[in-house]
């Protein structure tokens, strides 16, 4: 019997076949101009992406990042509730569904999925993509206005990502009210900047008001102990870079990394990270300095030297975004 494919491996297979026919100076030029749409002022007065030929060059572009963000939240999150799998899930402007995907690569099995988006292009291309995943045959794909009049039916899991940024402030308190009065558990994604931090932070303080806990990243459900405008929390995911990337952005490299910011949280209990890598760990001689958000509700920079024997050995292979200390050191 063959092993079942992982899905990064057979959304990346998926993603491969979308380009065959659209030239690639065409599809460069489409995700350079859908790029400078996501990150400029846009309207909600209509979807961004609106033809087949754009929604397959961004998603070849980007679903890979979004999925590998996706899914370090999710994992993340389900560290915090080990003994939870979400027996349904909602997935909220999810486009053409790469949140799903890391879904079904946090937990394993089947369970009822909708994907809620206003871009009837994106939802069918999602669809076809979706039929390499065995674990989402049975997805709801559904053309619906994300936005205040937004309504969510009684569900396990709601994702959200890449999405507050294309809402009005109204309609941003409108989803988050809404994951939250529907799910037991919201994870929210934004790009890994100050102002998708800004964006998360604000659903993280109307998570909380909802009666839900953090699970991850932050060790605690208190307000973040960093200062606005000062800084910003975010965490960075390695993605495979297509020959698309390669042909966008220019370089060589077989990489990059996406940087978000994320919050998950949920109204089951949990057992939060002690601590939190909140910069890349900087590795000196005989030392590893740690930039942690700590349960004293805290940035603390701790450093690791050899002589704390194991812990420094787990210090130097730790990298942005783990838990600290790891769960097997004390």
């Amino acid at each position: 019997m063959n092993a079942p494919v992982p899905p990064a491996d057979a959304l990346r297979r998926s993603l491969a076949t979308l380009l065959d026919g659209l030239p690639p100076r065409e599809a460069a030029q489409a995700v350079d101009r859908l790029i400078a749409n996501y990150r400029g002022t846009t309207p909600t007065d209509a979807p961004i992406l609106r033809h087949r030929a754009d929604v397959a060059a961004y998603a070849a572009y980007r679903m890979p990042a979004t999925y590998e963000a996706v899914h370090s939240a999710l994992e993340a999150f389900a560290e915090a509730v080990p003994d939870w799998t979400p027996r349904s899930h909602v997935d909220v402007g999810g486009g053409t569904g790469a949140a799903t995907w890391a879904v079904t690569a946090t937990w394993h099995g089947t369970r009822p999925v909708t994907v809620l988006d206003w871009s009837e292009p994106a939802l069918t291309l999602g669809q076809e993509i979706a039929t390499a995943n065995p674990a989402l045959h049975n997805t709801s794909w559904q053309r619906t206005r994300i936005g205040a009049a937004l309504t969510l039916e009684a569900t396990d899991l709601v994702t959200v990502s890449y999405v507050l940024n294309e809402l009005t402030a109204a309609d941003r308190a409108a989803l988050v009210a809404a994951a939250a009065a529907a799910a037991q558990a919201v994870v929210i994604v934004e790009a890994g900047t100050p102002d998708g931090y800004a964006r998360v932070i604000e659903a993280r303080d109307r998570l909380m008001a909802a009666g839900f806990h953090i699970a991850a990243p932050c060790p605690h459900s208190a307000a973040c102990p960093i200062v606005p405008g000062e800084d910003w929390c975010h965490f960075s995911a390695r993605v495979s870079r297509s020959s698309l990337h390669r042909q966008v952005k220019g370089g060589s490299l077989a990489y990059e990394d996406e940087k978000f910011a994320y919050v998950a949280a949920t109204r089951l209990p949990v057992t939060p990270a002690p601590s939190r890598v909140v910069r890349r760990p900087q590795i000196r001689k005989g030392q590893v300095l740690l930039d942690l958000c700590e349960t004293d509700e805290h940035l603390n920079r701790r450093t690791v030297t050899k002589r704390h024997g194991d812990l420094y050995k787990a210090a130097r292979d730790a990298t942005w975004g783990d838990p600290w200390p790891p769960a097997d050191r004390p």
